[in-house]
């Protein structure tokens, strides 16, 4: 392939695809809005699938990196009751193709892979449109343009790229998290951290949800899912600390005080991080010179599968550009075709599909789902 590929955006999906291009000896750069790899944290912990995730990383050939950053033991899952009755304490006995590792120490892996100058660090994009068959023109915030011949949008659920090839945007999806995080649990909060346990902790009943996770040491994440308007939570003042999280907590009244110190007991200020999602089976007409991949494609709510498709359909990509080095369009054909339905299955339980908050959601909706048939009986 003569052309070199531009990418916008620099997240996980992006950053994949730009590997895999430089182990076929293909030239590739990547722009991102943000003026540093270290601007800001990553995120917390990520579970890499072995059907997907883990595929797109063996074939970046990065499988001995991904390895040393697996936090050992995170696999494992507590289902609690809002009482703080244990529903299901499943251990991590290392076969559950899921290992836990940082984002942010996996966006480094991928970094650490590219040649130098790879990434164009502060060119945040301001728009594109189309300046000829097959080419496109990407203008940044700072009056600075690139026109290219082979142009992928990775730049997440506000894609500036999108609008190329699909007038979908996306929309409230109903849900939010709260995000909060408790430090030196072991010491400082005992009684949350013996409630989440080495791995993942899930307590759920409609319509709302705490979600915990062990991170790095003895860091609790925690985040608090509510099906509740977007006006609902416009009406709390979450640059009023103290308060926000009053109104949250009162939402789990009654629930046991080892769960509800995960929303109580933060030790950061909560944050809101409400939920978007675009059309079911988004997908476009074929336009010559420009795809997307991750959530510029299909954006989700979030469930357990978001970084594993962007990083799989990176690499899918840059498999099809490798394959047809000089037919840009049957590769883009090749790598849309797989990627439409792939990433409009759902997420799945024993006994039936489950919209889920997250991928491990699944065993819990299904013991949850199990009692309630139980009790009808």
């Amino acid at each position: 392939m003569h052309m070199p590929v531009t990418i916008i955006g620099a997240g996980l999906g992006g950053l994949t695809l730009a590997r895999v291009l430089h182990v076929h000896g293909i030239t590739a750069t990547v722009y991102e809005a943000e003026s540093s790899p270290t601007e800001r944290t990553q995120g917390g912990l990520l579970d890499i699938h072995d059907h997907n995730g883990q595929l797109a990383l063996e074939e970046a050939g990065l499988m001995d990196e991904f390895h040393a950053i697996v936090l050992e033991g995170r696999q494992a899952m507590r289902v609690l009751d809002q009482d703080g009755t244990v529903l299901l304490d499943q251990p991590d006995d290392g076969t559950g193709g899921r290992p836990e590792v940082h984002r942010g120490a996996l966006r480094r892996i991928l970094l650490d892979s590219l040649p130098a100058g790879t990434v164009r660090w502060g060119h945040k994009v301001a728009g594109t449109r189309t300046v000829g068959p097959g080419r496109h023109e990407v203008t940044f915030a700072d009056g600075g343009t690139v026109v290219t011949g082979l142009l992928v949008g990775a730049d997440g659920a506000w894609s500036r790229v999108r609008p190329l090839l699909s007038t979908a945007t996306p929309e409230y999806a109903g849900t939010s998290f709260v995000e909060t995080y408790l430090f030196h649990a072991d010491s400082r909060h005992p009684a949350a951290a013996k409630a989440v346990g080495g791995g993942m902790l899930i307590a759920p009943a409609p319509g709302r949800e705490i979600f915990a996770h062990r991170e790095g040491g003895d860091t609790l994440h925690a985040y608090i899912a509510l099906s509740r308007p977007l006006d609902w939570f416009a009406a709390i003042d979450f640059t009023d600390a103290t308060t926000a999280t009053a109104r949250i907590a009162a939402e789990f009244d009654g629930w046991a005080p080892e769960l509800t110190a995960l929303i109580t007991d933060g030790d950061t200020a909560p944050v809101l991080r409400p939920h978007y999602a675009l059309p079911t089976g988004h997908r476009w007409d074929r336009v010559p010179g420009v795809t997307l991949l991750g959530d510029a494609a299909h954006l989700q709510l979030p469930n357990g599968e978001g970084a594993n498709l962007a990083m799989y359909d990176g690499s899918e990509l840059g498999k099809a550009l490798a394959a047809h080095p000089d037919d840009v369009e049957a590769a883009l054909t090749e790598y849309e075709t797989a990627m439409f339905p792939r990433s409009a299955e759902p997420v799945t339980f024993e006994g039936g599909e489950v919209p889920g908050i997250d991928s491990e959601r699944n065993t819990a909706q299904g013991l949850i789902d199990m009692m309630a048939e139980k009790d009808r009986r």
